[in-house]
């Protein structure tokens, strides 16, 4: 950082300009009245070149380039109460360090036998660094001669001997004093006396990085707003937390008193309570007494508890509903019904055509947040859609809309035997298809006594969580009842096309003997397929790799087969481009057959599965009957219970 163009008078004379108390100081000098200020000089007179030559003498060294010139015009510098550092010394103070406490050996036994350049240099700066301040609450400015960069400036360490962290590093001493520039400003932000040019300024970029952030011009407006954020100006931390948050819609963020404002509220509490909801999932090791210790963070913040109790509830239990008003609201609701049948693509569509019409309830908002914690349509927000959301002009801001981000589902179900987030290939599944009907009416033709459809759920936890046959009341060992996740698929996503689905794809169960289709109970008002793929080699023992498929219609069984390694069993009149024989070859592998007959069964069938939904999304799922049937006179079967891990 070349500091050939920065103006060291100017700097430090804004600085002692602005100078006012700390918010929290005491102003009471025992002298005078309470709230008088007494002058505060922060700096002294400069040093001549004499007098910085006579120190770099003394000290064996030239002085790095932005601390010499500091030194010319102030000898010494008030950093301010409130940090770490105090007192910066002059010429006549500054002096090397030389490790006094020990810290050297600390470090250099913790490198590893491949430390990193940057961990080399701070084990070695604590016997060479120079050392500048002369106050300070128990903390240490230490400039480093070894660590530079190519305009000679020395690296300046800030550390903390009480926090039992790493020091804080900044590139030069004017990097270093910048920062405490911006922090004296933070420190005094919320005081209403402290108005002044900087104020102003930074105030301005505030307002204008709304407005850009509205026409889509997000990554114009974030420097903007990182910067005021850093002089803790008031709306910067929540307008630059919410551009953070939709690129990255699986993190957190903290709104502050917003989940307080009637305005907001429906907003960023439901996002905030969706945090604390998936802390556990998310592996964060949430405090015992986690929903506690949320409710009281939300009411010291001014949220009612009785509120912020329902809207956690809520998200934690997915029955959370984002309905924000207007058309933007109506086309929320008709996305949020495309994503609950596994239309995820179609679902995203429809917001995106939306966004420009949404309006902020106020202005801190700048996004519709509150989509991130809805149950089906917080899911479908990626980082890639959440940079559209950012990309696209709206609340009647005008500007280029951004190119639509991939569509997520692929056409049919090859896709089945790729890697997925949630999916690998070698895990089985099995599912239903049902042509022509409501998928709220699978529970009737498929679903054990009682069935009905759950809230929308992930669908691999749903399964996970299933309780097993010998933790069921009334069921027996050798029942199948698999936890299915419907949806609808083909057609264009009326009731009266395409297939309805069933999918069990995180089955704990194997093909076996006792299997038996329920494709002619799922076909009595229609074209009904049925197909299972178990790849996996599991319970122990000779256990090939198997597949089945097979179609009914009106109750009626038409045709299947299934397929074991080399042995095909088929019954009825198959079609030749579904025929076995012709799609499972002895000479290809595992995975070339199945792909051939996934293929087959788009082509042929129209079939198809959603991607997206089934591996990311949340559907409805219900409990199925058993897919085996009991064991016979002379029949036997084996049940293997493994344990698992519920989160």
């Amino acid at each position: 950082m070349s500091s050939a163009s920065f103006d060291w008078h100017e700097f430090l004379g804004r600085w002692q300009e602005e100078w006012v108390p700390p918010a929290d100081a005491d102003e009471d000098d025992g002298e005078g009245e309470v709230g008088e200020q007494t002058p505060v000089r922060l700096g002294r007179p400069g040093a001549d070149e004499a007098a910085i030559a006579a120190a770099e003498e003394r000290l064996g060294r030239r002085l790095p380039p932005s601390y010499r010139e500091f030194l010319a015009v102030s000898d010494g510098w008030q950093v301010d109460q409130t940090a770490a550092i105090y007192q910066l010394g002059g010429t006549a103070d500054i002096d090397w360090f030389g490790d006094p406490y020990g810290m050297t050996p600390l470090y250099e036994q913790n490198l590893g036998d491949d430390p990193r350049e940057e961990d080399v240099l701070l084990a070695g700066m604590w016997r060479r660094a120079l050392r500048l301040e002369t106050d300070s609450d128990m903390s240490y400015a230490l400039l480093d001669p070894e660590d530079t960069d190519q305009d000679g400036e020395w690296a300046l360490y800030v550390y903390k001997g009480w926090s039992g962290e790493l020091p804080d590093r900044y590139p030069s001493f004017r990097a270093y004093m910048e920062a405490m520039y911006r922090g004296f400003h933070s420190n005094r932000a919320g005081r209403p006396d402290f108005v002044n040019a900087t104020t102003r300024a930074q105030d301005a970029h505030v307002e204008q990085a709304r407005l850009l952030a509205l026409r889509g011009r997000y990554e114009e407006a974030m420097p903007l707003l990182e910067e005021a954020s850093s002089f803790g100006r008031p709306r910067s931390a929540a307008l630059l937390d919410q551009l953070r948050h939709l690129l990255a819609p699986s993190s957190s963020r903290s709104y502050g008193t917003m989940v307080a404002d009637p305005r907001y509220l429906p907003e960023v509490l439901p996002v905030e309570a969706m945090a604390m909801a998936m802390a556990p999932a998310r592996g964060g090791g949430w405090r015992s007494d986690g929903d506690e210790h949320w409710l009281r963070m939300m009411t010291a913040r001014g949220a009612a508890p009785k509120t912020a109790e329902a809207v956690l509830s809520a998200v934690r239990d997915g029955t959370h509903r984002y309905a924000p008003p207007g058309p933007w609201g109506r086309a929320v609701a008709g996305a949020r019904e495309s994503a609950r049948w596994g239309a995820s693509d179609a679902a995203w569509r429809a917001l995106r055509e939306a966004l420009p019409l949404w309006e902020p309830p106020g202005p801190l908002l700048i996004a519709p947040l509150g989509v991130l914690a809805d149950p089906v349509l917080g899911p479908l927000i990626t980082p890639e859609r959440g940079r559209e959301i950012l990309a696209t002009p709206r609340a009647g801001e005008t500007g280029p809309a951004p190119e639509p981000a991939p569509a997520h589902d692929p056409p049919g179900l090859t896709w089945l035997r790729e890697p997925t987030a949630n999916r690998q290939p070698s895990d089985g599944y099995r599912c239903v298809w049902v042509e022509g009907i409501d998928p709220a009416r699978l529970p009737a033709l498929i679903g054990e006594e009682g069935a009905e459809l759950s809230a929308p759920v992930d669908p691999k936890r749903a399964s996970a969580r299933a309780p097993r046959p010998h933790e069921r009341e009334g069921v027996e060992l050798w029942e199948d009842r698999a936890v299915v996740a419907v949806g609808r698929t083909g057609g264009t996503g009326g009731t009266g096309d395409g297939w309805a689905f069933a999918f069990g794809g995180y089955s704990h169960q194997y093909l076996s003997d006792l299997f038996r289709s329920p494709a002619a109970a799922a076909s009595s008002s229609g074209r009904a397929v049925v197909v299972w793929s178990d790849p996996r080699r599991s319970p122990p023992g000779d256990h090939p790799a198997a597949f089945h498929l097979s179609v009914a219609e009106h109750g009626e069984e038409l045709y299947a087969f299934t397929v074991r390694g080399t042995e095909i069993q088929r019954s009825g009149a198959i079609p030749e481009a579904l025929d076995p024989a012709r799609l499972f070859r002895p000479e290809d592998t595992e995975r070339d057959n199945e792909l051939r007959v996934l293929e087959a069964l788009h082509t042929e069938l129209g079939l198809s599965l959603p991607r997206f939904a089934l591996t990311r999304g949340r559907l409805h799922t219900f409990t199925t009957r058993s897919w085996t049937r009991a064991p016979r006179a002379g029949e036997g079967f084996a049940y293997i219970s493994f344990g698992r891990h519920r989160s």
